[in-house]
């Protein structure tokens, strides 16, 4: 199970790699650097640490371990990288320099002296791995404890107490939902670092628990995936599109299609009737359809009747609507009215005034709101059915009508 929970990992980390490069080389910043690294590191460290990889490293060089010990140094570059990322987003670039530059000298210290004590293991007659198995090894416990304390402790908690403490002040929405997704990650990376001391504690103690390795292998898939997700959404997040929007454009939907069909010039871009193209800038095409239906509307000013509206008023009274369901099932009314008259090519006898026509506040947001509530009654409201059928009889048109 822990190999197939290692590929998965490094499968992500790669492809997240990628992503993240590619961003860097269109707006490099030094925030979008560090978590480039940081996901470079990942990517290889992750790779190194499959077992059948990592025996087959240690095997072509002659050295135990040595795959371990280069994953390991991995993560204290993900431990710099990841710091590295909440110091340029917190602090002024020259600060954040000189912070980032006393956590690269203590992680580098540290493997330092982590790789001393590799190298000691290797001067022993008999073969050891730096695994919690080994714990009573004096060299593979000190290995074990500059790796767990300086790689996840003392830098784990300070990650998970700054994002979830710098996205509480945090304004831009991706941004903080991303910090706090870091946070969480983090935590399962300290819960690792923790079983790991709880089974190096047990094998110091003369018990030989089971089960250490598969459970580090879901402890660490959890952070990275969620670490992976957490740094990388306020990159993407920003550019899904927001299920309010897409809701809105598909709701205006009805009224939409039958506008541009009977008033084909209106529609400006065609290549929105695909529904991929649509959703990848659903804030634009949300803004087209609204100025479609707008269009639409002007230049069917001339089709609609007061009378119309005489009779659509009365029976949004008898069905009991109010307020803006009220103006709203008026107004699809007169819509639905002037789209039949058009295709008729009869103008209206009693044409609608412009003053009398709704105004929604609240400007774009109330603009939406107000257009979804017109076509939900276009497509659905029984005000339009009987206004239509009340109207229409009387609308046949004769020789003597009025053409456009």
């Amino acid at each position: 199970m822990d190999t197939v929970l290692y590929v998965a990992c490094a499968v992500t980390g790669w492809l997240t790699f990628g992503y993240i490069l590619r961003l860097q080389r269109l707006r490099p910043s030094p925030a979008r650097r560090a978590v480039t690294v940081t996901f470079g590191a990942f990517a290889v460290g992750i790779t190194l640490a499959i077992p059948p990889l990592a025996a087959a490293v240690d095997g072509l060089t002659g050295m135990p371990n040595l795959a371990k010990v280069f994953s390991h140094g991995c993560v204290m570059a993900i431990v710099v990288g990841s710091e590295s990322w909440l110091l340029f987003l917190a602090l002024p670039p020259e600060q954040a320099a000189r912070r980032t530059l006393r956590w690269i000298l203590a992680t580098a210290g540290a493997y330092l002296a982590m790789l001393g004590l590799f190298g000691y293991t290797l001067l022993g007659e008999s073969p050891v791995q730096l695994t919690v198995e080994y714990a009573r090894n004096p060299a593979v416990t000190a290995y074990l404890l500059f790796f767990l304390v300086v790689g996840f402790f003392a830098s784990f908690i300070d990650i998970a107490r700054l994002c979830w403490q710098y996205a509480r002040a945090c304004g831009r929405t991706w941004l903080r939902r991303g910090l706090r997704t870091t946070a969480v990650g983090a935590v399962f990376a300290l819960l690792y670092a923790l079983d790991k001391v709880i089974y190096l504690l047990a094998y110091w103690s003369g018990s030989r628990p089971a089960g250490e390795r598969q459970i580090a292998a879901v402890l660490v898939t959890l952070s990275a995936l969620l670490m992976s997700i957490g740094l990388t959404m306020p990159a993407w997040g920003p550019r899904l599109p927001r299920w309010s929007d897409l809701r809105s454009y598909r709701r205006l939907a009805p009224l939409w299609h039958d506008l541009v069909t009977e008033l084909p010039y209106v529609e400006l871009d065609p290549t929105l009737r695909r529904s991929r193209t649509a959703i990848r800038d659903i804030d634009y095409a949300l803004i087209r359809r609204l100025a479609e239906i707008r269009d639409a509307r002007l230049a069917l000013r001339p089709f609609m009747d007061a009378r119309v509206t005489a009779v659509a008023e009365h029976h949004a009274d008898l069905a009991g609507l109010t307020g803006e369901a009220r103006q709203a099932a008026v107004e699809a009314a007169q819509l639905a009215y002037a789209v039949r008259m058009h295709r008729a090519g009869n103008v209206a006898d009693n044409p609608q005034l412009a003053d009398t026509l709704h105004l929604p506040g609240d400007g774009y947001g109330g603009e939406v709101a107000w257009l979804v509530e017109v076509a939900g009654a276009y497509a659905k409201s029984e005000v339009v059915v009987r206004t239509l059928a009340s109207v229409m009889m009387s609308a046949i048109p004769d020789p003597g009508r009025n053409r456009r």
